[in-house]
């Protein structure tokens, strides 16, 4: 090994890349979430939890449970097991459990999917579902919150006697968190619901960290309010997507209880004046695509000189993600077309996705490794970096960050 390079395991899908800099004339920081001084929890913990604060259920009731797709690193190991065996316990036959997989405007999965991600004991035994947003005559239509966006939400879900949501809290780049009732509130919801709601973007505040004053989140707990889920089991995740935490209750006390806990797992002091980010979005899933991945740059973005560079480094197996943001950013030519373009239509989901991106494009210059092919790159208005390492020559007399795991690695 040459003692003179300092050596960078940067994630990427489901391996690394290793960038090598010289010690003698780089300044290089590498930011990690704090580590936890939690003991990594397993499956007989959720039990305890779940007989600690019993469910009201009887052998008849009909019970829906709500889980992510596979963009999130749910432990369906640790959290969706033990709940099935507790509802088995409770003398509910696995013909009254169905589950959800909520996949918002995501495309729904097939079911040669499910096995990929959940457990293959849960595949074989129960009827699961994949949520599509657009299937016209599926949803209930429970009103309008106070914002005006109109709830409507998954038929079968909304007729069962339980409902439970499944899923982690950690920071959304514009909802504040995840968690709590996002994952039938938005996972479960109609197009419409859905835009109506991140229409809000636009509003202050709807920025990563921020629940009380963000307007996107809030309409959303009213959202959980009229779906009245039951119960939701949430799970707070290290860096290394381990258990450090899990929280059992209803929506808004999971989500008082957990976002503290969340900020304790990422939140880290870091300087703002860096010339080069690096920022992964932390390996796979967080780096399936495109569309997820964009959310490392919020927080890269925090640390980057007004003028810097920031490389996000994301696999993309599955390329950019939406085909509607692709389709909007055609004939486009700078960010500042596609703010003002933006700005001219109806909101939509996944042209949103280039006005985000474009927000942080007009203050830094946005570079992208990945698997995805150099055309597309930068008709997206991105950079492709082929070689990490021959990219980060021309900054070795700079300050440089990096962010293995971007979108966990908070700063403030």
């Amino acid at each position: 090994m040459n003692k003179d390079m300092s050596r960078h395991q940067i994630p990427y899908g489901n391996g690394k890349i290793e960038l090598k800099i010289p010690r003698k004339n780089a300044k290089v920081d590498t930011w990690l979430p704090p580590e936890s001084t939690t003991a990594v929890l397993k499956a007989d913990s959720v039990t305890e939890i779940l007989y600690k604060e019993p469910l009201v259920v009887n052998e008849n009731s009909q019970i829906a449970i709500a889980i992510n797709d596979n963009t999130r690193p749910v432990p369906y190991d640790v959290l969706l097991i033990p709940l099935l065996h507790y509802l088995n316990d409770r003398r509910i036959e696995r013909e009254r459990i169905v589950i959800f997989i909520s996949t918002g405007t995501h495309r729904p999965l097939k079911k040669s999917d499910y096995c990929k991600y959940i457990p293959q004991e849960v595949v074989d035994q129960y009827e699961i579902l994949s949520h599509n947003c657009d299937e016209e005559g599926q949803f209930t239509d429970l009103g309008f919150t106070s914002r005006g966006t109109p709830v409507l939400i998954n038929t079968r879900f909304m007729q069962a006697d339980v409902k439970i949501t499944l899923g982690n809290i950690e920071p959304h780049h514009f909802m504040g968190f995840s968690g709590g009732a996002k994952t039938a509130g938005i996972g479960l919801a109609a197009r419409e619901t859905i835009e109506a709601n991140h229409c809000l973007l636009l509003e202050p505040n709807t920025v990563a960290g921020e629940y009380h004053n963000n307007p996107m989140r809030q309409d959303l707990e009213e959202i959980g309010d009229k779906i009245q889920i039951t119960a939701c089991l949430n799970a707070i995740l290290n860096y290394k997507k381990e258990v450090s935490h899990i929280l059992w209750g209803s929506p808004r006390e999971v989500m008082q209880v957990g976002i503290e806990k969340s900020r304790q797992s990422c939140q880290v002091a870091i300087p703002t004046d860096y010339d080069l980010v690096i920022a992964s979005a932390g390996g796979y899933p967080k780096d399936i695509n495109l569309y997820q991945s964009q959310k490392a740059l919020t927080n890269a973005c925090m640390i980057c000189k007004p003028g810097g560079s920031i490389v996000l480094v994301a696999e993309c197996r599955e390329g950019h993600g939406n085909q509607k943001y692709v389709d909007f950013m055609q004939g486009k030519y700078c960010f500042e077309e596609v703010l003002n373009e933006f700005k001219k239509i109806p909101f939509q989901i996944g042209p949103h996705k280039a006005y985000l991106i474009a927000r942080q494009g007009m203050q830094q210059k946005l570079f992208l490794q990945s698997g995805m092919d150099d055309k597309l790159v930068r008709s997206l208005l991105l950079s492709p970096v082929h070689s990490l390492n021959d990219f980060v020559e021309d900054y070795f007399d700079k300050k440089i960050a990096i962010l293995p795991y971007a979108t966990t690695t908070v700063p403030y």
